[in-house]
């Protein structure tokens, strides 16, 4: 600490200078003292060995300190005694700040079930030891932010089912005082899982005076589930002599499914299918495969199944009636009768493979026609 004075012959005969250490109102405590003819002097025993002066001088008695502590923050004093001008002062403050130590704690596995949906609550959080000097250095500002939008520390949370958790401190003490003058701050981020949350990047972000930049921590959730079943595939054009026809059991799970298994609402699977993981094929369509299929996945949080009904469509029974008339893919019926009270079938075909459809009509009796009287 540094002072001077360039026209010290102005206030008259110098007899000392002293610096007085003021740790809070009301204290001050004599550290070091000048005089011209007794020397140097340090009474207080807590910067004893610590503060020496740098210049044996009146004119420059500025002073250094080693093995600086929170507890050496204060407003340091530097007081000449002169006669016959009384004493002389300047003040400056020392404000003491520490880099933060920062640690964090793994994000937990949570599990959500889909019977109760939330079995565990899911922590991710970060804490933030940093120390600062009471008003003076302003503590650090710990965020928590996901990838869907910035959350503060007293913000709102990224998704509806997020929530801030001060399970430490509540809304006026979030702090906790520690030796020395240091602050703990800590902040959670706590939230009931769901399965969209797996895979969830959330963000710790600590800002304090002390650093260049913000202090960023990624942690990368993993919610663990039972699995979600669902089946594709089916078209509904399975027709009989059809070769290609199969199903798809999709799972998502987390861990992976340890199992997926096909049967029939009826029992065992058709002769003319077969299985191989999650695919079920059909080697060729018949009326065994007219049934409901289902599919059960699982792994250690439980099992799910989805099931889905096929319906077989028959080959032709015989050709057109003769009151129909076909042009290309259109079929006109020159006259409604009982003969088109059938299932009709379109069948097209190209060089990968043939595809058909078909549409029941039902002829009405006894209605009366527009223009008849």
């Amino acid at each position: 600490m540094e002072t001077s004075y360039r026209d010290l012959d102005s206030l008259g005969f110098k007899k000392k200078v002293s610096w007085i250490w003021e740790p809070s109102d009301g204290q001050r405590d004599n550290i070091a003292v000048y005089h011209p003819i007794y020397g140097q002097s340090f009474p207080n025993l807590g910067f004893k060995d610590r503060v020496v002066f740098l210049h044996n001088s009146l004119e420059n008695p500025s002073i250094r300190i080693s093995g600086l502590k929170m507890s050496d923050a204060g407003r340091y004093t530097c007081e000449y005694a002169t006669y016959p001008s009384g004493n002389e002062q300047g003040t400056t403050t020392l404000v003491m700040l520490v880099r933060e130590l920062l640690s964090r704690l793994p994000a937990y596995t949570a599990v959500s079930r889909t019977v109760r949906r939330v079995v565990l609550e899911s922590d991710a959080w970060c804490v933030s030891l940093s120390a600062y000097n009471a008003e003076e250095a302003p503590r650090p500002n710990v965020d928590n932010s996901s990838s869907s939008s910035l959350d503060s520390f007293r913000g709102s949370a990224p998704c509806s089912h997020c929530i801030r958790h001060r399970s430490v401190y509540d809304e006026e003490n979030m702090l906790a005082n520690g030796p020395d003058g240091t602050v703990t701050v800590r902040s959670e981020y706590r939230l009931v899982p769901t399965p969209a949350d797996n895979g969830r990047d959330v963000t710790c972000m600590v800002d304090q005076r002390t650093q260049e930049r913000p202090w960023v921590y990624h942690v990368t959730l993993s919610v663990e589930y039972p699995p979600s079943v669902s089946i594709v595939g089916y078209d509904n054009n399975w027709y009989i002599g059809r070769s290609d026809a199969a199903l798809l059991c999709l799972a998502t799970a987390n861990p992976e499914p340890t199992s997926v298994t096909w049967t029939t609402a009826s029992g065992p699977l058709p002769d003319t299918v077969a299985v191989d993981g999650n695919k079920l094929s059909v080697r060729k369509v018949d009326d065994a495969v007219n049934t409901t299929f289902i599919c059960e996945a699982k792994n250690k949080h439980g099992a799910s199944r989805q099931q889905i009904t096929t319906v077989v469509i028959g080959e032709a029974s015989g050709p057109l009636p003769d009151t129909v008339a076909v042009d290309g893919n259109k079929l006109s019926v020159r006259k409604v009768d009982d003969a088109v009270n059938t299932t009709f079938i379109c069948e097209a075909k190209n060089k990968h493979g043939a595809s058909r459809q078909q549409i029941t009509t039902v002829v009405i009796a006894g209605v009366h026609r527009p223009g008849n009287s």
